[in-house]
């Protein structure tokens, strides 16, 4: 049986409202001209990256080995109208990703592509405010089909996914998705260290910071996301998938 997820009282801050919101407003798909491929597979981004541009006639397709690299293209060459972003990138695995990337693109389709098709995954990347979920094994139709769905602003989910929450729980991953968003990087990396079950001074020689100022980040973690001890934020870290075993 599922346990019924207990999300933060506080609102989320900013642009965050988009997470887990059926994110994208209807467009028509063929606005979409500039796409970003995130994923470490150099066939898989060149694979995809035909297929966008033989099916949609695409302009620009852009690609990514790994969400920092994708966060500093954002950051430089300014935000794409889609993201199409790998489940399990070197340095995010799990929710991570999108969660990172909703921050940035609130008003951006961005689709997770993978070949975990386990539910539970499904429904946090979903909550975390994915567009869509395809497996990596679909066809080249399926897939465009999907992807013009997406893009037109249609929640999609591979055939036979069932989700694990619904209503108010579903509700709940959403707002905690919303909570994470709001943690810098560097705090993402000492929660996801944390998670791993690091000791402070483990996680100051790890990012090379002074225990003090690991000690001051995780303040701020407990307050950004309402936990009061360590444990509680793995707890709720671990409800909504953010970070998966390497």
């Amino acid at each position: 049986m599922t346990t019924p997820i207990r999300a933060p009282t506080a609102g989320a801050e900013g642009a965050d409202s988009a997470i887990g919101a059926g994110v994208t407003p209807r467009r028509s798909a063929d606005q979409v001209q500039d796409i970003l491929i995130v994923d470490d597979h150099p066939l898989m981004c060149d694979a995809l990256a035909l297929t966008l541009k033989i099916s949609f006639g695409r302009r620009t397709v852009r690609t990514a080995r790994s969400l920092a690299a994708a966060v500093e293209q954002i950051r430089t060459h300014g935000a794409p109208d889609a993201v199409i972003l790998d489940l399990n990138l070197p340095d995010a695995r799990g929710a991570e990703g999108i969660v990172t990337l909703r921050r940035q693109l609130p008003g951006v389709p961005i689709t997770m592509i993978s070949a975990d098709l386990e539910n539970a995954m499904i429904s946090a990347a979903m909550a975390a405010g994915a567009q869509g979920y395809i497996a990596k094994s679909l066809g080249r139709e399926a897939l465009v089909d999907s992807l013009r769905r997406m893009w037109e602003g249609e929640r999609v989910t591979p055939e036979g996914y069932e989700p694990e929450a619904a209503g108010s729980e579903e509700d709940a991953r959403a707002e905690l998705a919303r909570r994470f968003a709001t943690l810098t990087p560097q705090q993402m990396k000492i929660l996801r260290l944390i998670c791993q079950g690091k000791a402070n001074k483990e996680i100051s020689y790890e990012l090379s910071i002074a225990e003090a100022t690991v000690k001051t980040h995780i303040t701020a973690i407990m307050s950004k996301i309402n936990a009061r001890r360590r444990t509680q934020a793995v707890l709720l870290a671990n409800s909504v998938r953010l970070f998966e075993p390497g």
